[in-house]
């Protein structure tokens, strides 16, 4: 079911696709591709595709932001803050589910980096596929802390539906109307170490 939505609709989003590359194209000045190593199924790695909505410090203007993992200064452009708004930048994911790395719906695929910080419960994520959406999606994305994601991905993972699976899908289409504030999250590993140092100051 997966590999058929996503061959019909890599059909239809065709000019779409073509449009978005031709726009990053030049915004980004000849950077169109966000390609990062992430987690998937049974923790073994793959490589996961994006619109690049980031770029580096000083090629052109727009508001600084940090890169959650380097921290090196980034710059995110107009273009981009449209793209993640509506989640644009998505939408070459579509060629992960065809390559059998993602499916629609599943706990979101995070970075290698963050596999020594997930305690015994929270790798359970990793017994089903990532997804381009999930629980921890609807729920809040962005707007909620890293336990509370990981509780929703050990949520889906221990009560996943046919029916779960529709349910969080129309949510996802819900939001798409109703675009969010482009914001880039604070890492897992930042959140555990400054974590520690507050229950130290404690």
């Amino acid at each position: 079911m997966d590999l058929l939505m996503a061959s019909l609709l890599i059909i239809m989003l065709l000019p779409v696709f073509v449009i978005l590359v031709v726009v990053n194209y030049f915004v980004n000045r000849g950077s169109v591709w966000f390609v990062q190593r992430r987690i998937g199924l049974n923790e073994k790695e793959f490589t996961l595709y994006k619109f690049k909505t980031l770029l580096n410090k000083g090629t052109i203007k727009g508001a600084v932001m940090e890169d959650p993992l380097t921290h090196n200064p980034m710059i995110m452009t107009r273009w981009g803050r449209f793209m993640r708004a509506y989640s644009l930048d998505e939408i070459p994911q579509l060629i992960n589910v065809v390559r059998n790395d993602l499916s629609f719906v599943g706990p979101r695929p995070l970075l290698p980096e963050y596999l020594g910080y997930y305690d015994q419960r929270e790798r359970k994520r990793h017994q089903v596929k990532p997804g381009i959406t999930g629980l921890a999606q609807v729920k809040g994305r962005n707007m909620l802390d890293w336990p509370e994601k990981l509780a929703y991905d050990v949520r889906y993972v221990e009560n996943i539906s046919f029916l779960l699976d529709m349910k969080i899908l129309a949510d996802t289409m819900l939001q798409w109307f109703r675009p969010c504030k482009a914001t880039l999250e604070i890492s897992l590993i930042d959140y555990i170490r400054q974590s520690k140092q507050n229950i130290k100051q404690f």
